[in-house]
């Protein structure tokens, strides 16, 4: 990043753009999973991977659902910055919650990866985030209804208080 730029390098895009669309990726094929595959990842299993973690089936539905609408909000730009965070919270909730239950579990027996992969995506989704957090404070800086907006309403009640305006 130079000092004086107000807006991301390409390189920065690039990373911001990858991380997010792999953290997009993997939410997508979770979301398939839920939907169409009750076994997975252990497809010659007994019970569906949600019972395996101990889980209620009315869970299923409603991570599915949080899992597309926090898609939707991180992929469609006209979203606002507040929606977006708590997609990117939710999803680190999802990712770490993911963890500690194989881990509970006991299926680092079975796999590390386990315990590993959400962890890892966690990790992209939080570099992810630090890019995004970053050019929403450029667009925050140069945009007319960012802080500009806050300051000029506050500088106009100042004034009205003070009997000025």
């Amino acid at each position: 990043m130079t000092g004086a730029s107000d807006k991301l390098t390409n390189r920065e895009k690039l990373i911001y753009r990858t991380t997010t669309g792999i953290v997009c990726a993997v939410m997508v094929f979770s979301i398939i999973n839920f939907i169409f595959n009750d076994h997975f990842p252990f497809p010659n299993g007994p019970e569906g991977a949600f019972v395996h973690l101990g889980l209620p089936h009315y869970f299923k539905i409603e991570l599915t659902t949080a899992k597309i609408l926090g898609l939707l909000a991180l992929l469609i730009p006209s979203v606002p910055f507040k929606i977006k965070e708590f997609a990117y919270f939710g999803f680190g909730i999802t990712l770490l919650s993911a963890s500690i239950a194989h881990f509970a579990r006991g299926d680092a027996q079975l796999s590390v990866l386990f315990i590993i992969d959400p962890l890892f995506f966690f990790l992209l989704l939080i570099v992810s985030y630090v890019y995004f957090e970053k050019s929403h404070s450029f667009s925050a800086r140069q945009s007319p209804e960012g802080i500009s907006k806050f300051e000029a309403r506050y500088s106009s009640s100042r004034k009205a208080c003070e009997g000025g305006g």
